[in-house]
C-alpha cells in the first residue's frame, strides 16, 4: 500500500506498507528508487543498519521493532523499519503492516516542531525505541507471576511459558543492541554532517532511550535466565530422584523374581520337596531384599 504523499513543512512524505510488486514498479517509476534500495526496505529479514548513497542521493535506516506471535504468551520477535531520504523525500515502509507503527508515524506527523525529514526520522526513532518498554514491563510482571507458581509447583506448561520468555528476550536483545549500535554510529556518518542543536538534541534523546532498552532487557535476561537454569536443575533432581526410586524398587524386585525362577525349574533343589519350602522361599527373598536395602543404606544410595 502507498498512502497519498504528504507534504509537510519543508518535506514531502510517502508512507508505505505490505508493498505489492506493482507498487514496488511505481515507486521505481514514479520516485525513482532502485532495485537495490526496493529490496533493501522490504527484506523482512534485513539487520539494522545505516547506508548512505551520494551518487543516488540517499540515506537509508533500517531498525528493528517487536512484532507479536502470541500476545497471551508475550511471544514475540522483532521486524524492519525502514526511513529512506531520496533527493529531500522521506519515504517509510512498514512491511509488516503494524498498526502501532502507523500510529506513532502519524503523532509523528502531526507534531507542529518537525519541520525536516531528518526530524521525523529521529522523532520516530525514539517512539520506536520506546515501545520495547511497556513489553518488557509486561514480560517482568509474566516473569514475577512464574516465579511464584513454579515455587508451588514446577508445572510443564509454567516452564514452556518461561521459555517463551527466554525466546522473546532472545530476539529483543539482538535487535536491542543493533539499534544502539546504529544510532551511536550516525553521529560520525553523513546524516550528522549538518547538525543543529536540536537535531543533536534529538539523536541523543534517540540514544539514550535506545541504551536504556537495552539495558533493561539484559537485566530481565538475566532474570530469567537464572530462574530458568534454577527450575531447570530442580526438575533435573526430581528426575534423578524418581530415577533412583524406581532402580531401588526393580533391585528389590530382582530378589524374590530370581529365587522362586530358581525353585520354579523343573529340577532337583534343596528343600524342595519339604511341605513348607514355599515359606521358606519367601523368608528366604525378605531377608535378601532386607539384607539389599541396608547395604544401599550403609552406602549412602538411599
Amino acid at each position: 500500500m502507498i498512502n497519498a504523499a504528504n507534504t509537510l513543512n519543508n518535506y514531502k512524505w510517502i508512507e508505505t506498507e505490505k508493498l505489492t510488486a506493482p507498487e514496488c514498479v511505481k515507486l521505481k517509476q514514479q520516485y525513482g528508487l532502485t532495485d537495490e534500495m526496493i529490496t533493501y526496505v522490504t527484506d523482512k529479514d534485513e539487520n539494522p543498519h545505516y547506508v548512505y548513497d551520494a551518487d543516488e542521493n540517499i540515506e537509508l535506516f533500517i531498525v528493528h521493532v517487536p512484532y507479536i506471535l502470541d500476545l497471551e504468551q508475550l511471544r514475540y520477535i522483532t521486524r524492519p523499519v525502514s526511513f529512506l531520504i531520496h533527493q529531500g523525500t522521506l519515504f517509510t515502509f512498514n512491511e509488516s503492516g503494524l498498526d502501532w507503527v502507523n500510529a506513532i508515524f502519524k503523532t509523528v506527523k502531526q507534531n507542529p516542531e518537525i519541520k525536516r525529514n531528518d526530524s521525523f526520522v529521529l522523532r520516530a526513532l525514539f517512539s520506536l525505541m520506546d515501545s520495547y518498554i511497556s513489553i518488557i514491563k509486561a514480560i517482568t510482571k509474566r516473569r514475577n507471576q512464574l516465579d511464584k507458581l513454579l515455587n508451588k509447583n514446577a508445572r510443564n506448561k509454567d516452564l514452556l511459558a518461561l521459555s517463551y520468555l527466554r525466546q522473546t528476550l532472545t530476539f529483543f536483545s539482538s535487535a536491542a543492541q543493533s539499534n544502539l549500535d546504529l544510532l551511536d554510529e550516525l553521529p560520525k556518518t553523513y546524516f550528522s554532517k549538518v547538525s543543529d542543536q536540536t537535531k543533536k538534541e534529538m539523536l541523543e534523546d534517540a540514544t539514550i532511550e535506545a541504551e536504556q532498552v537495552r539495558r533493561m532487557i539484559t537485566i530481565e535476561t538475566q532474570v530469567v535466565d537464572r530462574i530458568a537454569d534454577t527450575f531447570d536443575s530442580i526438575v533435573n533432581n526430581n528426575m534423578n530422584d524418581t530415577m533412583k526410586v524406581l532402580t531401588i524398587w526393580s533391585l528389590t524386585m530382582a530378589v524374590p523374581t530370581i529365587i522362586t525362577g530358581f525353585y520354579g525349574m523343573n529340577v532337583h533343589l534343596p528343600l524342595a520337596k519339604l511341605g513348607g519350602a514355599w515359606l521358606f522361599i519367601i523368608a528366604l527373598s525378605l531377608a535378601l531384599v532386607v539384607w539389599l536395602l541396608i547395604a544401599l543404606k550403609v552406602h549412602r544410595q538411599i
